[in-house]
């Protein structure tokens, strides 16, 4: 008898094991920049199998890497079984997620909305399509998922954003944007043409499907009201999620799980 339940136990382990996400620490080499970037990819039991799969990007935010969403969130494997999914984190380091006219070291736009969702459809089970890649993330992380999702709506079909410093222009020279942009005294255009709220002219209703929270006692509430202000008065559908809450790991730990039901409901649209 006890050999059986010891061989029972076995067998129960293997099928846990089989039936778990996988997670995986890469680096992906870009071009643009001439470096690798690490990343961390958390694949399903699905995709693992060999079924194709929709993705999540996760951004980190200022100070922030790779490690810094499953941090927030450790039982993001979970749902990614749970959801058949595949979540992508890559290491933002503090770029803001866009091309750095300034820095070449510094060109995450172009490694985020090409090399990094090129590479991942190369080498994992996704559904290479915009109806199954979506983007999202905290604070600059927030940013830079709505920068590029409203600049490459080719690429993304679903984007989100957490407690987003949506504009960059009230940043001033604070959080590394100098090194990037320049002085924003001295190159106004520059730090315009690089600010969430001058992007929604290249979007339309429709074009994508946006999910935006932020708490209310976030010092980054303001402008996401301003956010949400503009994009009704383009009259473009997105959903806009306020909650009691600050700009902390609490908050993005609860918020996410709202996005990745959004994301979801968006993933099975027309099934």
């Amino acid at each position: 008898m006890k050999h059986f339940s010891i061989i029972c136990t076995i067998c129960l382990l293997a099928v846990f094991t089989a039936n778990a996400a996988q997670v995986d620490s890469i680096a992906v080499e870009s071009e643009a920049m001439k470096t690798s970037i690490k990343a961390i990819v958390i694949q399903s039991d699905k995709a693992l199998q060999g079924q194709t799969c929709p993705v999540i990007y996760l951004l980190n935010g200022y100070s922030g890497n790779e490690k810094q969403w499953p941090g927030i969130k450790p039982d993001l494997p979970k749902i990614a079984d749970e959801n058949g999914l595949i979540f992508v984190c890559p290491d933002g380091k503090n770029s803001w997620y866009l091309d750095s006219p300034l820095d070449k070291t510094s060109q995450y736009e172009t490694f985020i909305s090409f090399e990094l969702v090129a590479y991942i459809d190369q080498n994992y089970q996704t559904i290479a399509d915009p109806q199954h890649r979506a983007i999202t993330g905290l604070s600059m992380g927030g940013h830079g998922a709505l920068f590029n999702a409203f600049r490459h709506k080719d690429i993304f079909g679903a984007v989100g954003s957490m407690s987003g410093a949506v504009d960059i222009r009230q940043r001033g020279d604070n959080f590394g944007l100098v090194h990037l942009l320049g002085d924003i005294t001295k190159n106004p255009e520059t730090w315009e043409v690089h600010s969430v709220l001058n992007q929604i002219e290249k979007i339309a209703s429709g074009d994508l499907a946006i999910i935006f929270d932020c708490g209310v006692s976030d010092f980054c509430f303001p402008l996401n009201e301003a956010l949400n202000k503009a994009l009704l008065e383009k009259k473009i559908d997105h959903d806009y999620i306020t909650r009691p809450g600050e700009h902390n790991a609490t908050y993005w730990k609860n918020a996410i799980d709202y996005q990745i039901l959004f994301f979801c409901k968006f993933f099975n649209k027309g099934k």
